[in-house]
């Protein structure tokens, strides 16, 4: 099955063996020449499962099971997302919002509460918040800055919009009891930027990624968090990030 989609500003053939992945990426269908093809085989997917399973040990979890179709998709992603390193582009593990068209991007360690915290946002602002993605955004560097861009690949609840908004900010969210925030240094945000960035195999990929991610760390102020997820949190962190 092949549908031509526009994905972090590239145009993209898909081919895929299931129809999960076309219906994942519907918001996304375009028509134009293609910048590169993403072809998944059966074995695509069996690494998909491999890996999930071996994470899941590492992790000492009960072994999830998946069905090839939903493996398929983390297969595109995972093409796209190497493809996307040679155009400045990284996945990155976080919950970006805008307000007003400017984003702000949070990230922690799953189950930390990112998709809580930016659905306070949604509850302050209203129409002026808009979710660019609550799971897996695109991030790019160019000579202007930071630019985020929606997925289809939006985390359990499928927050996300077909937009690219220009990234004012990375907070670093945790839980408190008393809400605070500060601007922190590249090298006391860096660990958790690279944690929460997309791992290559290639050794020649993950000397880019780094890259990457030191220039996204130098284009963005950074922050850190502590925050009890009442709606006075959304107040404080956006008039500080704001600047």
């Amino acid at each position: 099955m092949k549908e031509i989609y526009k994905i972090g500003g590239k145009i993209i053939e898909i081919d895929s063996l299931y129809k999960e992945v076309h219906s994942l990426c519907r918001d996304y269908i375009y028509c134009g020449d293609i910048d590169f093809s993403v072809k998944i085989s059966q074995s695509d997917i069996d690494f998909e499962r491999e890996k999930s399973v071996a994470e899941d040990k590492k992790e000492g979890i009960p072994v999830r099971i998946f069905d090839d179709s939903y493996l398929e998709t983390l297969a595109v992603y995972r093409k796209i997302a190497e493809y996307m390193i040679e155009s400045e582009t990284l996945l990155f593990h976080g919950s970006v919002i805008a307000v007003d068209g400017i984003g702000y991007l949070f990230t922690a360690k799953s189950g930390t509460g990112k998709s809580t915290h930016t659905r306070l946002w949604r509850e302050y602002f209203g129409e002026r918040a808009v979710m660019v993605n609550d799971d897996k955004p695109l991030l790019q560097i160019t000579e202007n800055g930071v630019i985020a861009y929606g997925t289809p690949w939006d985390g359990k609840h499928h927050l996300s919009s077909n937009i690219a908004v220009p990234l004012k900010a990375i907070c670093i969210l945790g839980r408190a009891e008393k809400n605070h925030i500060a601007e922190i240094t590249k090298s006391v945000a860096y660990p958790m930027l690279l944690q929460q960035s997309y791992r290559s195999d290639s050794p020649e990929k993950m000397k880019k990624i780094l890259t990457l991610i030191n220039g996204i760390a130098d284009n963005v102020s950074l922050y850190k968090s502590g925050f009890n997820m009442e709606i006075e949190s959304a107040e404080m962190a956006y008039n500080t990030m704001k600047g």
